[in-house]
């Protein structure tokens, strides 16, 4: 028997049946629903398919997720999940054991265990999506904070000249806002990655290609302050878009280009190593399976 991880994404639903040493043994997805009542639909359809199959079931989702008491505080850009006690609604029609945790800790806790953070005393993990979720490990822990906080770098500021645009990072370094944006250029769909990853390799379009190395240019902005910040050895960048080696290779061009152009970082602290997830777009499913084999162990991370 394996185990069912879930992670709940502002576009997609992604699930997996992972084996207890992280291996997936199947993935799928569903567009993520639009209400309460059609998310609890889904998940029940979902636990219905896998009857006598999996022997626990392992959640991430956006927001302040309260991780012991399995409680949604707020969920990001799913509005529906604001103040769900999921845990406990869980509870209501399963048995099988069950955690719940914020999707960009998830991703840390995923690369740390089995991915590029393993023996990394103090990174973090980056997961660029509708939003930018976060997860730190420092000293060798997962770093979650009082209220369950740490690492929500959409919240950030970053002052716009334009009054009416939103101030928080989130909206800049939004992945899906980047593909909108992208795909607009090129009259394509924005869900065709492929075509406007193939156009920037390719340099087919000026007014692609400056937004695009803008677009890494904030995420390497991000990272520089995070670094200042933390004192961190390594980020890995998370995702549905960081499978494009071309985004990884040139947000890292980009922060090197910061580091010449401020000579005093530079010259104050080592470069930081940045690379993708190693599981890319499905750390959150492994993160969170980790968090419940914790949780059952009764372990402290």
């Amino acid at each position: 028997m394996h185990y069912l991880s879930i992670d709940i994404g502002g576009t997609y639903t992604k699930l997996g049946l992972v084996d207890q040493a992280g291996t997936f043994i199947q993935t799928w997805r569903q567009p993520t629903p639009k209400s309460l009542e059609t998310f609890k639909e889904m998940i029940v359809s979902e636990l219905e398919g896998q009857i006598g199959q999996i022997k626990g079931i392992a959640m991430s989702c956006p927001g302040r997720v309260d991780s012991t008491k399995g409680y949604i505080h707020t969920g990001g850009a799913l509005l529906f999940l604001y103040n769900f006690p999921m845990k406990d609604w869980i509870a209501s029609i399963t048995d099988l054991p069950f955690a719940v945790i914020n999707d960009g800790k998830a991703a840390a806790l995923a690369e740390w265990w089995i991915g590029n953070l393993k023996g990394i005393e103090n990174g973090a993990a980056v997961v660029l999506g509708t939003g930018i979720g976060g997860g730190l490990i420092l000293d060798n822990h997962l770093h979650q904070g009082p209220n369950f906080q740490a690492g929500e770098l959409s919240f950030l500021i970053r002052q716009s000249p334009n009054p009416k645009q939103p101030q928080i990072f989130g909206f800049y370094g939004s992945a899906v806002k980047f593909m909108k944006e992208a795909a607009t250029l090129l009259a394509a769909s924005e869900d065709d990655h492929e075509l406007v990853f193939t156009a920037i390799v390719n340099q087919s379009s000026t007014d692609l290609t400056a937004l695009f190395e803008n677009y890494c240019r904030d995420i390497a902005i991000l990272l520089i302050d995070m670094q200042v910040l933390l004192d961190l050895e390594k980020i890995v960048i998370g995702g549905g878009i960081s499978v494009q080696d071309s985004l990884i290779e040139t947000i890292q061009k980009q922060y090197l280009n910061i580091r010449q152009e401020e000579m005093m970082l530079d010259q104050t602290f080592a470069p930081l190593v940045i690379e993708a997830c190693a599981f890319r777009n499905s750390s959150n499913l492994l993160g969170a399976l980790y968090h419940l084999l914790v949780e059952i162990d009764n372990k402290i991370v």
